[in-house]
């Protein structure tokens, strides 16, 4: 199948058969820019690519005719074609004659290969931006010539900045619209570089140029604008530094992605080479464990290498036998990352859910998965003014800086060093649906001040002194029914038969511990994550914990119990049904919260979220309360082991 040119016909010698193998490697030996198209809606974004491909001769014969037929059906104004529509290509952004998601197209020439991601304009779509954006290496920022800068300009470029993107070209747009007038040109560069100094962006590249038209894209100098004497985009984009060139003058990191053993005689492992170089003999650090060894061998598929630099995925081989798994780093020995388990982070939140603070999410970064949680914003940006808002949580598109907290430690570098050690997602631990994206500032002071102290009496002698197995028994249901009355018999008769117990009961804790929380969805999880952290303190005291809580949602059940040992977590569900628990209600907080008196209530105007696979499950309507503990104190007792 041909590509096109002017006259139709065009066909390269290279993809003539005999010549393909010729052609594959001219092109495999080329380097990679990958870049964004961002700006405000309407800018021509989508124009622009549909014309780089164009002057590339990147489309078919048969996709220029379908391209022709769909411009005509669509109508182009006298257009000859409408080069978006090589873009656009949902039904929906057709339609409306926007970019909703992003979409990626790959073209080259002959000094490079290019893949351009096509980002929407509108604030909505900010999220698919952001994630168009998190592996660019350049950004062109369309502006149109007669409109100016505009909000979306502001927040685009914003966002170029904090996600690291370190070359920027301010593309004024359309500028045949305004008759190629160099003081309107002038006028917006000087606009943009007000602004951009303002969010720290020291330099950029501003070009004059019409997709439409193709002024100033391609290598040719477009005659309309003779007081341009800059690059074309082309010019500019087959020449600027490739991110992998600057990331080999870094020390040496590679997150180990996969552990390579086909059999007992070898044992290598395997990652793509985020920063540096190695070779065969270099002392290496695995992190976080601290262990040193030396590279034996650089492993590819096409053989062993001496060296290998970033960018490229190899198979490493150590000379010991240290341990090493996924997630782990191996890094130059003698300048090695940090690892930490708290940290100061800018947060994009792409969630339709506003942020939790407390909750749990599952945190990944690189190769590593730990569960996170994020405390309220300090702050969150409004990237129209720059200013620092004061915010309870992040909603949809919005941009934070707030505190994250790891379940261990992480190994990471700041987003500003390092992309592949500094740039995490979040992902929702029920849906597993990617809510945020992040990118880590600098670890907290108190994460390195802070440390374990090792006790000479530990939890297994506690639980040896009582006899007994430390454990959490853990009591949910809706309010009314019967938690605290279960919990509060099994207790009774696990002190009669010797055992050493306590009872947290949810309105007591809240007299004392938790006297300063609410009922909203963010304080219901910090009752529970405190209550969590106090019980965790009582096993490794030796005691039987019982607690009796609401804790409607099943992500702060499952972080209480990461929180215990294996096996020594038990979720009770007190299991009722709506209608008995409200026929059970002497306090009347049912008749109230469906009065609207009490907001946030469970069941009513708050969700419950009822165990999938609880531990026990005890039906009230089938059991009494006595005959619901002694199916619980049974098993407790059942399960004992002096073996701890």
């Amino acid at each position: 199948m041909a590509l096109h040119s002017e006259d139709r016909a065009y066909r390269p010698d290279a993809l003539i058969a005999e010549d393909i193998d010729a052609y594959l490697q001219q092109h495999q030996n080329k380097g990679l820019l990958r870049f964004i198209t961002c700006g405000s809606v309407d800018d021509g974004k989508s124009t622009l690519i549909g014309r780089l491909l164009y002057d590339s001769k990147m489309i078919f014969e048969d996709q220029l005719a379908a391209l022709e037929a769909d411009s005509a059906r669509v109508g182009t104004q006298g257009r000859e074609i409408d080069f978006a529509l090589l873009v656009d290509g949902l039904a929906a952004e057709r339609e409306q004659g926007i970019t909703i998601d992003v979409a990626y197209r790959f073209f080259s020439t002959e000094r490079r290969k290019f893949i351009v991601a096509d980002t929407p304009g509108h604030e909505q779509y900010t999220r698919n931006m952001v994630t168009g954006a998190s592996t660019a290496d350049l950004a062109v920022i369309l502006v149109d010539a007669r409109k100016g800068m505009l909000v979306q300009t502001r927040r685009h470029s914003f966002l170029c900045q904090l996600l690291g993107i370190r070359h920027l070209v301010l593309a004024v747009n359309k500028m045949d619209l305004v008759g190629y007038d160099q003081a309107t040109f002038d006028a917006i560069v000087a606009d943009y570089r007000a602004f951009a100094a303002s969010i720290g962006v020291e330099e950029f590249t501003a070009i004059p140029l019409s997709g439409f038209r193709g002024d100033n894209i391609t290598a040719a100098p477009s005659a309309s604008t003779p007081w341009y004497a800059g690059p074309s985009l082309m010019q500019h984009l087959e020449t600027v530094e490739v991110g992998n060139d600057v990331a080999q003058e870094r020390a040496f990191r590679m997150p180990v992605q996969w552990v390579n053993r086909p059999n007992l005689d070898f044992r290598g492992f395997a990652g793509q080479i985020a920063s540096g170089v190695v070779r065969a003999g270099d002392a290496v650090r695995i992190v976080p464990s601290g262990r040193t060894t030396t590279i034996k061998a650089i492993e590819t598929f096409d053989g062993p290498l001496e060296q290998a630099v970033a960018g490229q995925s190899v198979t490493l081989t150590l000379a010991d036998e240290v341990d090493c798994s996924r997630g782990d780093v191996i890094a130059a020995a003698e300048d090695p990352p940090e690892a930490a388990d708290q940290f100061k982070a800018s947060i994009v939140w792409m969630g339709e859910e506003a942020m939790i603070p407390g909750r749990a999410y599952w945190l990944k970064l690189g190769t590593q998965t730990v569960s996170a949680s994020v405390a309220a914003p300090r702050y969150e940006i409004d990237v129209n003014s720059l200013e620092h808002l004061a915010a309870p949580t992040l909603s949809l598109n919005g941009i934070g800086v707030a505190e994250v907290t790891t379940d261990r430690p992480l190994v990471f570098e700041p987003y500003a060093d390092s992309r592949a050690l500094g740039g995490f997602i979040l992902i929702d631990k029920l849906t597993n649906a990617t809510v945020a994206a992040g990118l880590l500032q600098n670890a907290l002071r108190r994460a390195q001040n802070i440390h374990w102290q090792a006790l000479d009496v530990d939890r297994a002698a506690r639980a040896a002194l009582k006899g007994q197995q430390p454990q959490v028994l853990w009591f949910t249901g809706l309010s009314g029914s019967g938690k605290s009355t279960i919990a509060n018999m099994v207790e009774r008769k696990l002190h009669a038969a010797g055992r050493h117990t306590f009872l947290l009961d949810g309105d007591n804790v809240r007299h004392g511990l938790n006297k300063d929380l609410g009922f909203s969805e963010a304080d219901r999880i910090e009752n529970i994550r405190r209550v969590g952290e106090v019980a965790r303190l009582m096993t490794d005291a030796g005691l039987i914990v019982l607690t009796a809580f609401i804790s409607p949602f099943r992500a702060e059940r499952e972080l209480v119990r990461s929180m215990i040992p294996n096996g020594s977590f038990v979720e009770i569900f007190v299991d009722t049904p709506l209608q008995v628990a409200e026929a059970r209600d002497t306090k009347g907080l049912y008749r109230q919260a469906r009065e609207g008196k009490l907001p946030n209530f469970t069941g009513i105007s708050s969700p419950y979220e009822a165990p999938e696979r609880p531990d026990i499950r005890i039906d009230t309507t089938r059991s009494t309360p006595e005959q619901a503990a002694e199916i619980i104190v049974a098993q407790v007792l059942g399960e004992w082991s002096p073996t701890l």
